[in-house]
């Protein structure tokens, strides 16, 4: 039997992945999912955009389901968002599709996943002594080279993911002090690729 899915992640589809393979769009909506709900001006100032950059942006974030308009937080005249799902899930088929505009969403919008990804981690290593020395005691940047089959590979994805997974339930409340927004980056792919004689 297949597993639910979690109506919290967003399964991108060739038509919503065009709308979102943006690199401000990505940010616009990283922003607003781990910061919570913001006006485009707000935003604009964090990412060091135009407000008019922004708006535009989110208007089209929000005409594909990415983000939606935050009421509880609507005070004046200005439009607060918040992002419509807590995570995004990317069908590795998106890569192969006929229409050639998809697969160049694709390759683009997973550069520049990979690009986030680095900048978060070169955030840390720049910032990494204002914060408190019990944060300097536990973070990690390791890497691991295994020889694994595509079967055992997936298996051992799937197991961190598992693992991470198992600790959403035991986030810290948000009136703990001490806690903070932790990310964790996997990644898994090949180095080499062995090309060994087959005899008959």
């Amino acid at each position: 039997m297949e597993e639910p899915q979690d109506p919290q992640v967003r399964n991108l589809d060739a038509r919503s992945l065009r709308g979102l393979a943006h690199p401000l769009r990505m940010q616009l909506l990283d922003a607003l999912r781990f910061g919570g709900p913001a006006t485009a001006s707000q935003l604009a100032e964090k990412l060091g955009e135009s407000s008019g950059a922004t708006s535009y942006h989110l208007r089209q974030l929000a005409a594909h389901g990415f983000v939606e308009d935050a009421p509880e937080r609507g005070k004046g005249r200005e439009r607060w968002w918040k992002a419509a799902h807590r995570g995004l899930r990317f069908d590795d088929s998106l890569l192969t599709d006929t229409d050639p505009v998809v697969r160049g969403a694709a390759d683009m919008y997973l550069h520049e996943v990979a690009t986030a990804q680095t900048r978060d981690l070169s955030t840390w290593l720049g910032n990494r002594a204002q914060w408190p020395e019990e944060w300097s005691r536990v973070w990690d940047m390791s890497s691991a080279t295994l020889r694994l089959t595509p079967e055992l590979t997936r298996e051992l994805v799937e197991k961190m993911h598992a693992l991470v997974d198992s600790y959403r339930d035991l986030a810290a409340t948000e009136d703990d002090a001490e806690a903070a927004q932790v990310r964790f980056h996997t990644h898994a792919f090949p180095l080499t690729q062995d090309r060994t004689e087959t005899h008959p």
